[in-house]
C-alpha cells in the first residue's frame, strides 16, 4: 500500500501565532529628526513591560533589542534605519539585532545597510515570536539573518540585494514567511533567496527573483511550500514563484544531506531555471540522502535551461501529479543510486517536451511510469510502470 503525506504543518507556529485580542500598549515616540535616538529610547525602557515605540524619520544608528518581551518598534510613513559610517564594534553586530527576546513586532521600518560588514536584521540567542511586518529591507550580508534555536514569522516584508542571502535561517531555528519578496536586481553572482542550515522554513506566497540559488537547504532543513494562512487569508495567488529573468540561476531549490523538500496545499512554480550547459543545474537538485515530496499537481518547473528534477546521491523524490515541461536537458533525472516515484493519485504528472523526458543511469530507477500522461521520452533502462518489481 502506498504511503500517504498528510499536510506539512508547524504546531508550534499554529499555536504561537494564532491571532488574539490583546489590550493596547502605552508607547513612547522617537524623532529621529531632531536628532532623537532609537537604540537611547529603547535601552530606557523596562523590559518585561508591554509597550510601542513609534519612530519617526531616518535613524542611523545600530539598534540592539536585548532581552525584551512584548515590544513594539512601529515605523511611521517613511521611516528608516541607516546604517552609520562607524563600526558596529567588536561584538556579533547587525544593522538592527534581536535577541534572547520574546514577542517582539517590527512593523514598517524600513532598513538599508552595506553588503559586506554586517546583517540587516539579525534575530538569535532563543528569540521567539519575533514578527517582521510591512518592511523594505536592501542589502546587509544577510538581508535577514535568524540563528540559535529562534522563531520568526515575516509577513509582507521586501528584501533586496543582499551581499549573500536576504534569508538565513540556522541553528535549528524556524521560520513562516508569507506575502514576500526577495529578489536580485542585478542577477550577479553568487546570491541566494533563502538559506537555511539545520532548520526549518514553511513559506507561501512568496516571489524569489534572479538568484543563483532560490532555495538553498543542507544540514538535514525542511522547507514545507504550505498555505497555512495563520495570520492573512486575503486571498489571490498562494505561490511560491522562483523566477530568473536575468538567466543567472543555477538552481531553483537545493536540498542536499538528509534535508527534505516538502511541496503541499501550495503551489511551486520554478521558471527557466538552471543553465544551457546543464550539468546538475535546474528546477529542483536533491542530493545525499535528501527527500523530496510534491503532491495534488502542486510543484511546476517550466522551461528550464538545465535539468528538470535531479535525484543523486543516494536521494529519492517522490511526485503526484507533478508538472516538469520543456526544459532544454533531462525532466527527470536520477542518478547515483538515487530513486524517483511518479505516484498514482487523482491526476497524473505531466513530463514532456524535454529534451529527454525520463534519464537515469545504472543504479538509479524510475518508478511509476503509468502515472505519466502522454509518452515521454526515456533514457533509463530501470523504469517500472508500478512502484516496485513484482512483489512475492
Amino acid at each position: 500500500m502506498r504511503r500517504t503525506y498528510p499536510e506539512v504543518l508547524s504546531v508550534f507556529f499554529l499555536l504561537t501565532y494564532a491571532a488574539v485580542a490583546a489590550p493596547s500598549k502605552p508607547a513612547v515616540g522617537v524623532n529621529c529628526n531632531s536628532g532623537q535616538s532609537l537604540n537611547s529610547a529603547i535601552s530606557k525602557l523596562d523590559k518585561n513591560t508591554p509597550v510601542t515605540v513609534n519612530v519617526v524619520g531616518t535613524c542611523t544608528e545600530y539598534v540592539q533589542v536585548v532581552g525584551f518581551s512584548n515590544l513594539t518598534i512601529k515605523g511611521q510613513k517613511g521611516s528608516k534605519l541607516l546604517q552609520p559610517s562607524s563600526s558596529a564594534g567588536d561584538l556579533f553586530s547587525t544593522l538592527l539585532m534581536i535577541e534572547s527576546s520574546k514577542s517582539v513586532t517590527v512593523d514598517g521600518l524600513n532598513i538599508q545597510a552595506d553588503t559586506t560588514t554586517v546583517p540587516a536584521v539579525g534575530i538569535g540567542h532563543g528569540s521567539t515570536d519575533i514578527r517582521l511586518r510591512n518592511m523594505t529591507i536592501v542589502g546587509g550580508i544577510f538581508g535577514i539573518m535568524v540563528f540559535e534555536s529562534s522563531q520568526v514569522s515575516i509577513a509582507y516584508v521586501t528584501a533586496q540585494d543582499p551581499g549573500f542571502a536576504t534569508l538565513g535561517i540556522y541553528d535549528l531555528s524556524d521560520v513562516h514567511l508569507e506575502h514576500s519578496s526577495f529578489s536580485n536586481s542585478s542577477g550577479a553572482l553568487w546570491h541566494v533567496g533563502v538559506a537555511l542550515g539545520a532548520s526549518h522554513v514553511t513559506m507561501y506566497s512568496t516571489t524569489i527573483t534572479n538568484m543563483q540559488q532560490g532555495i538553498s537547504g543542507g544540514g538535514g532543513s525542511i522547507v514545507d511550500i504550505v498555505n497555512y494562512n495563520t495570520y492573512y487569508n486575503t486571498g489571490g495567488s498562494t505561490d511560491v514563484t522562483i523566477n530568473n529573468p536575468a538567466g543567472t540561476n543555477y538552481n531553483g531549490v537545493v536540498i542536499d544531506t538528509g534535508g527534505s523538500l516538502n511541496v503541499n496545499s501550495a503551489k511551486l512554480v520554478i521558471n527557466k531555471a538552471g543553465q544551457t550547459w546543464g550539468g546538475t543545474t535546474g528546477g529542483v537538485l536533491i542530493s545525499d540522502g535528501a527527500a523530496l515530496y510534491a503532491v495534488s499537481g502542486f510543484l511546476v518547473i517550466a522551461g528550464s535551461n538545465g535539468q528538470g528534477i535531479v535525484a543523486m546521491n543516494n536521494a529519492h523524490a517522490t511526485l503526484l501529479g507533478t508538472t516538469v515541461s520543456m526544459g532544454a536537458h533531462g525532466g527527470l533525472v536520477a542518478a547515483n543510486v538515487s530513486s524517483i516515484d511518479v505516484a498514482n493519485g487523482s491526476s497524473l504528472s505531466v513530463v514532456g517536451g524535454n529534451s529527454v523526458d525520463l534519464f537515469c543511469d545504472t543504479g538509479s530507477t524510475i518508478t511509476g511510469t503509468a502515472n505519466l500522461s502522454g509518452a515521454p521520452t526515456s533514457q533509463c533502462a530501470n523504469l517500472l510502470a508500478g512502484d516496485t518489481v513484482v512483489l512475492p
